[in-house]
């Protein structure tokens, strides 16, 4: 029995086009996270984390602000006299 050759449909070739240039996107990302990392450590600075700075633009694009640091209260929070007077 002869096998079929059957043509590739449009749709198909368009999802493995997008899968490749996804895959592509974040090769270059990972090459230029690499050449920073690098970069800082021949400079003798700490190595930028690039986890985080991708979290804070997800953030930001979704417009979530970001937490402030946990800070003490201050003396007006920290005694109940003085939210009272």
């Amino acid at each position: 029995m002869p096998s079929k050759n059957r043509q590739q449909t449009i749709g198909k070739r368009n999802r493995e086009r997008a899968v490749e240039e996804k895959r592509r996107l974040k090769r270059e990302r990972k090459e230029a996270e690499r050449a920073e990392r690098q970069a800082a450590l021949e400079a003798g600075l700490p190595p930028p984390d690039p986890a985080a700075e991708r979290a804070a633009a997800r953030e930001a694009e979704a417009g979530i602000e970001p937490e402030p640091a946990a800070e003490a209260p201050g003396p007006a929070e920290a005694s109940p006299e003085a939210a009272q007077g």
